[in-house]
């Protein structure tokens, strides 16, 4: 935090450094400007850009990395000692558990949750050929991929959004599979060949999320985020989340969750009920369990849907995979 000559505070806002996370920051401190201005807090923002351990070591599958927090530990570190004042992270990226004295402020407007599929010839991913090569970080991705397709030859890529789409032509790859959410905030849309739906492709927890992470002793900080939060947005990744951590698992796993928000016709969203799918699959996609339930408690009903998973096998599997890994 700085202050101006005029008393005016500056709210340093800590990113990734990546072209996505620079976009998606400039849109969340453009929202809090507005805000800011709107409620005449008199509030004015800095980016400050931060590597971190997801984003220095890109020859190495994700999975194989070191899991929770990838791509957040160093932001967080910024953040307790008072280097930045929020963070603007991917929510899927943000671990269940967040460090002591640190809190997740605000969950915005959320965008396409789905997985796409950028294709060499704009092929959707019933038309990929037999055998076709499908380029992928993630092991959700690739389980349910190969659960739907048993013939598709998964490649493991890393890095940035156009340096895995330009793996179409240097790596020889037939498609490559990308968030949605990660193309429409750049503006990419017309990349997409074909969208996955959710019933084939369960997205990550929070996928097309963010999560506004900042100091939980910062009040301030704290009320021009609270103004900001998205409740239909919050009250599905509420439901995500408590899934995530019920069966402690991170993003770099086969684990994923989707929770839509149903409000009655002629309803308000205090009467809503939310409908929470979740699944665990084994990497290569021969064994993939899917549980979906409704309820009214986020918490509750993402606690309930982990537990019946557990119940069918999911903690032998997430055993297995942690085993593997860290193996």
């Amino acid at each position: 935090m700085t202050t101006a000559s005029n008393g005016q505070r500056t709210i340093v806002v800590g990113t990734r450094q990546s072209a996505l996370a620079l976009t998606q920051t400039g849109q969340v401190i453009d929202d809090l400007q507005r805000i800011s201005d709107k409620h005449g807090f008199g509030y004015s923002f800095e980016v400050r850009k931060i590597v971190t351990k997801g984003d220095r070591i890109l020859d190495v599958t994700l999975s194989k990395v070191g899991g929770k927090g990838l791509f957040v530990k160093e932001i967080e570190q910024a953040l307790l000692s008072g280097d930045i004042d929020l963070a603007v992270h991917c929510l899927k990226d943000m671990p269940y558990a967040l460090q002591e004295g640190l809190m997740n402020g605000a969950v915005p407007k959320r965008v396409d949750p789905r997985d796409c599929l950028v294709s060499r010839d704009g092929a959707s991913l019933e038309d990929l050929p037999k055998g076709a090569r499908v380029g992928t970080s993630s092991l959700r991705r690739a389980s349910q991929l190969k659960n739907a397709r048993p013939d598709l030859q998964i490649e493991s890529i890393r890095g940035n959004i156009d340096s895995r789409i330009r793996k179409l032509e240097t790596e020889g790859l037939d498609a490559v599979v990308l968030a949605a959410a990660g193309l429409t905030r750049m503006g990419w849309q017309d990349k997409i060949s074909a969208f996955i739906p959710v019933d084939v492709s369960i997205p990550a927890v929070g996928q097309g999320a963010l999560g506004i992470e900042c100091r939980s002793d910062d009040q301030a900080v704290r009320e021009l985020l609270e103004l900001y939060n998205d409740e239909e947005a919050l009250l599905a990744a509420r439901a995500e989340r408590s899934f995530l951590g019920t069966l402690n698992g991170g993003c770099q796993i086969p684990i994923g969750a989707y929770a839509t928000v149903l409000i009655p016709e002629g309803g308000s969203l205090n009467e809503a009920e939310l409908e929470l799918t979740g699944i665990v699959g084994s990497p290569d996609g021969e064994v993939l369990l899917k549980e979906m339930m409704r309820g009214r408690d986020p918490e509750q009903l993402g606690k309930d849907v982990a537990e019946a998973l557990k119940a069918k096998g999911a903690d032998r599997i997430l055993a297995e995979i942690g085993a593997e890994i860290e193996g």
